[in-house]
C-alpha cells in the first residue's frame, strides 16, 4: 500500500511514458494495417484474410481475440477483490474452448464462407434465417464491444492519474474516461474499415504476443516477490483482503448464503449456475471467434489453429492467478476500490506496484505502469476491432448482400456496406458504454456469452446434428433465445435496482438473477425445437449434403 502511493509523485513521468508508448503502439498497428489493405482486394481477403493463415498464426489471433479487457483487467481485478470467485470465470472462458472444438471448429469450417449465417442458411430459406443471424450477431457484438469500451476508460483514467477530485487538460475523471471510449471507438473503426480481416489478424498477433509477454513478465515478478512460494503468496493475498480464510474459499460474491433468507440464498445459487453455463456454452456461439475458422485454408488447420488457442488461453488463465492474488497482496482492496470501484484497473495497479519494488521508485514504476497499460490497451483495440468486423461482415454480407440485393450484388459493393457498418456499430458501443461505467468487464463479457450461447448455439448445434431441423425452427431458436437473453438482462440488477447498475437510481427489476444464461439458453433451444415441429419444412438430401460437407470438407470453400 505505502509503494502505491509513493508512486503518485511519479504520475507526470508515468503520463509522459504512456502517452510515448501509446503513440508507438497505434503507429504500428496502423501501419500493419494500411500494409494489409493493400493486400485486401477481394471480398475473400476483407472477410477471411484470403484463407492465407497458417494453423498457429490464427491459433495467436484468436487467442489475440479471446484474451479480452474482460480477460486481462476483469478477472485480474476480480480475483484481487473476491479471491476464488473471481478465478471462476479463468475456468469457465477455458472449458468454453473444450465445448468450441469438440462441436463447432471443424464443422464450420467445412461449411461455411464467411459469417456463421452461411452454415445456417445452407439448407433453409436465405433471407429470414440470414436477416435473424445478422441481428444475433450485432446484438451479441455490442453487448462484448460494450465491456471493452468500459475497460478502456477505466484503464486510460489510471494511467493519466486521474481520480476522483483530479484533472487531465482540464477534464475530470469522468470526462477524461468518455473522451477515451470515443477515441477507442475512433481507433477500432480505423482498423475494420482499412484493413479488413488481414489487418485485424496481424494486429491481433502481435497484441497476443505482447499480452503473453506482458502477463509472463508481472506472473514472475510476483511469484519472486514471495520466493516462488505459491502458499506464501495465498496467504498474503487472504491477509491485506481483510477476509482470511474466506477469500480463499467459495461464496465471497457468487452462491452467498444469506442467513435467514432462504430464498435470497437459493437466487444466489442459481445465479452462480447460470454464470457457469453462459461461460461454457457461450464461446461456441460467440460470432468474433466463429469466423475466425474461415481464415484458414483447411480443417486440419482449423483444429490446429483451437488447440494452439487452447494452449495459449489455458497458459494465460494460470497467469491470471498471479495477477489477482498479486495484487491483492500488494496493492490491496482499498486502493483498486479507490481507482476503479470494479476492480477493473488492479493488473496496472500491480505493475505499478512490482516496478517500484524491483527498478527502483517512481520511475521504475512509472515505466512498468506505462508498458503493461499499453499492452491492455493493444488488448482493447485488438478485440474491438475483430467483433466490429465480425457484426459488420454479417450486415454486409447476409443483410445487404443476400437479404435485399438477393444475391445481386458484386463484391466491391458488400465490402462499402460493411465499412459503413463498423462506423454504425461502433457509435452505438460507444454511447451505451458511457452509461455502463461501473460493472467489472469480466461480468459484461458474461452477459454477451449468455446472449451469444442462447441465441446463436442452438439454432448452429440443430442445424449440424438435427435432420428434420428447418427455416422456421432457426428463426425461431435465435430470436426466442436472443429476445429471452436480453430481456431478462433489462429487467435485471445488472441494469437497475442495484448501487452497481447502469442506472443506479432507477428500479424496475424484477428478475432476480444478474446472468440470464439459465433461463435463456434451455428457452433458445426449446424455441427452436417447438419452430421445427410447427413447420412442415424439409429437406432431408441438403441435410446429407450438409453432413458430408461438414464432416469431410467435401465442397468447402
Amino acid at each position: 500500500m505505502s509503494a502505491f502511493l509513493a508512486a503518485e509523485a511519479g504520475n507526470t513521468t508515468a503520463r509522459n511514458l504512456t502517452i510515448v508508448l501509446f503513440l508507438v503502439f497505434v503507429a504500428v498497428t496502423l501501419a500493419i494495417t494500411v500494409w494489409a489493405s493493400r493486400q485486401t482486394k477481394t471480398a475473400t481477403d476483407f472477410y477471411a484474410g484470403g484463407r492465407a493463415f497458417s494453423g498457429f498464426q490464427n491459433g495467436m489471433a484468436i487467442g489475440g481475440d479471446y484474451m479480452s479487457a474482460a480477460s486481462f483487467l476483469g478477472i485480474a481485478g476480480l480475483i484481487a477483490l473476491y479471491g476464488y470467485d473471481g478465478f471462476l470465470y479463468s475456468i469457465g472462458f477455458l472449458v468454453a474452448w473444450l465445448v468450441a472444438l469438440l462441436l463447432v471448429a471443424e464443422l464450420l469450417r467445412n461449411s461455411g464462407k464467411y459469417t456463421m449465417a452461411d452454415v445456417l442458411a445452407f439448407r433453409m430459406r436465405q433471407r429470414p434465417v440470414r436477416t435473424a443471424a445478422s441481428v444475433s450477431t450485432v446484438t451479441v457484438s455490442i453487448f462484448y464491444l460494450i465491456a471493452q469500451m468500459v475497460g478502456a476508460g477505466a484503464l486510460v483514467a489510471l494511467l493519466l492519474g486521474i481520480r476522483p477530485g483530479t484533472t487531465f487538460l482540464g477534464m475530470d475523471a469522468d470526462a477524461a474516461k468518455i473522451a477515451t471510449i470515443i477515441l477507442v471507438g475512433a481507433l477500432m473503426i480505423v482498423y475494420v474499415t482499412v484493413g479488413g480481416m488481414k489487418g485485424t489478424t496481424y494486429v491481433q498477433i502481435v497484441k497476443a504476443f505482447l499480452l503473453m509477454s506482458g502477463a509472463a513478465i508481472m506472473t514472475v515478478l510476483v511469484l519472486a516477490k514471495f520466493n516462488f512460494n505459491l502458499s506464501s503468496l495465498l496467504g498474503a493475498a487472504a491477509d491485506a483482503s481483510g477476509k482470511g480464510d474466506a477469500f480463499l474459499e467459495p461464496g465471497l460474491r457468487y452462491g452467498v448464503d444469506v442467513a435467514d433468507n432462504a430464498k435470497q440464498t437459493f437466487y444466489n445459487k442459481m445465479d452462480l449456475l447460470s454464470l457457469g453455463i453462459a461461460l461454457v456454452l457461450g464461446t461456441a456461439g460467440l460470432p468474433h471467434i466463429l469466423i475466425r475458422f474461415y481464415t484458414v485454408p483447411t480443417a486440419r488447420a482449423a483444429r490446429k489453429s483451437v488447440l494452439w488457442a487452447i494452449g495459449i488461453i489455458g497458459t494465460f488463465y494460470l497467469f491470471t492467478l498471479a495477477l489477482g492474488f498479486g495484487a491483492a497482496a500488494l496493492v490491496g482492496g482499498e486502493a483498486i476500490r479507490a481507482q476503479d470501484a470494479a476492480g477493473n484497473t488492479a493488473a496496472p495497479q500491480l505493475a505499478e506496484a512490482l516496478g517500484i519494488d524491483f527498478f527502483g521508485g517512481d520511475t521504475g514504476g512509472a515505466v512498468m505502469l506505462a508498458v503493461i497499460a499499453a499492452v491492455a490497451f493493444a488488448t482493447i483495440l485488438a478485440v474491438v476491432a475483430g467483433l466490429t468486423l465480425a457484426s459488420s461482415s454479417s450486415i454486409a454480407h447476409d443483410f445487404y448482400a443476400n437479404v435485399i440485393k438477393k444475391g445481386q450484388t458484386s463484391e466491391g459493393q458488400e465490402v462499402r456496406v460493411a465499412r459503413i457498418a463498423a462506423f454504425v456499430i461502433g457509435a452505438i458501443s460507444i454511447v451505451l458504454a458511457l452509461f455502463a461505467q461501473s460493472l467489472n468487464v469480466a461480468f459484461l463479457v458474461a452477459l454477451a456469452f449468455a446472449v451469444a450461447a442462447s441465441g446463436n448455439l442452438p439454432a448452429i448445434l440443430y442445424s449440424l446434428f438435427w435432420k428434420r431441423f428447418n427455416t422456421s425452427g432457426a428463426v425461431w431458436a435465435i430470436y426466442g433465445g436472443l429476445l429471452a437473453a436480453v430481456v431478462l438482462v433489462f429487467f435485471s440488477p445488472v441494469v437497475s435496482g442495484a448501487p452497481t447498475s447502469m442506472f443506479k437510481n432507477s428500479d424496475w427489476q424484477w428478475f432476480p438473477l444478474s446472468n440470464p444464461g439459465i433461463i435463456s439458453i434451455p428457452f433458445g433451444f426449446l424455441c427452436g425445437w417447438i419452430g421445427t415441429l410447427l413447420s412442415k419444412e424439409s429437406d432431408e438430401q441438403k441435410y446429407a449434403e450438409l453432413e458430408v460437407r461438414s464432416l469431410t470438407g467435401a465442397g468447402a470453400h
